[in-house]
């Protein structure tokens, strides 16, 4: 799905990933499920790129819904595969993740859990080997994207900003669908190991310039990033 120029997301609201493209090749930003990899390719295909394009997989963090394709990158294809240090063990499979549910319902779960068991959500492949990044680290990948820490989701939960397409890519560190009930708009995202924290974290996040928000799950939101925070801190308040 083409968002805009040189900006395309690969997935759907349940689970996403998402490209960049500049004349230096391709940068990926998160990595889906494993079987997101033809939607991968024909979203490549259809921006007139080649995988031999793709320069990087960054990662927001660790969870095994973000590394899908990754390895299959890596380890076919010799692309790197980028990660917080302190989420690098958790993207190897080496660390599990302590997350909070939070509330949910049937109906909405039920379907999040069908349609990544139908993606190759069962079937994790972890990373064998990751380039370990850092808060405030300037990538030489397509985009030169910036890394913004904001741990909470995970101790290496990050957002990814791209000045170049005026974009963040924020995984899980808000959702604009709440894959648990089925809630959509900017609110904190389920799984998360320590919600206080990742609250706290946003106040970093509303200080990116950017007009595209862009999570791991949901619609993308192109109200600004400090809009989206706001909205996330008032959905927050209305489920206490």
């Amino acid at each position: 799905m083409r968002l805009a120029p040189n900006l395309h997301r690969v997935g759907d609201d349940l689970v996403a990933a998402y490209l960049v493209l500049d004349d230096t090749g391709v940068l990926v930003v998160d990595a889906g499920l494993s079987g997101h990899w033809r939607p991968l390719l024909r979203e490549l295909a259809a921006a007139g790129r080649r995988l031999e394009d793709v320069r990087g997989v960054v990662l927001t963090h660790g969870d095994t819904d973000h590394l899908g394709f990754a390895e299959r990158l890596r380890r076919d294809h010799g692309v790197p595969v980028f990660v917080h240090a302190a989420d690098a063990a958790r993207a190897r499979g080496e660390d599990k993740p302590h997350a909070h549910w939070g509330t949910w319902r049937l109906g909405p779960t039920l379907r999040f859990l069908a349609s990544a068991a139908l993606r190759g959500g069962l079937r994790t492949r972890y990373v064998g080997e990751v380039v370990e990044v850092h808060d405030g680290d300037v990538l030489d990948l397509p985009g030169r994207p910036r890394i913004v820490g904001l741990p909470g989701h995970s101790p290496g939960s990050v957002a990814v900003h791209v000045p170049a397409v005026d974009a963040v890519m924020v995984g899980d560190a808000l959702t604009t669908r709440d894959v648990l009930t089925g809630r959509t708009g900017p609110a904190p995202a389920p799984f998360t190991d320590d919600p206080e924290q990742a609250l706290a974290s946003l106040d970093r996040l509303a200080e990116v310039d950017a007009t595209w928000v862009l999570p791991g799950h949901g619609a993308p939101w192109r109200g600004g990033a400090a809009a989206a925070v706001a909205a996330v801190r008032d959905a927050a308040r209305a489920l206490r």
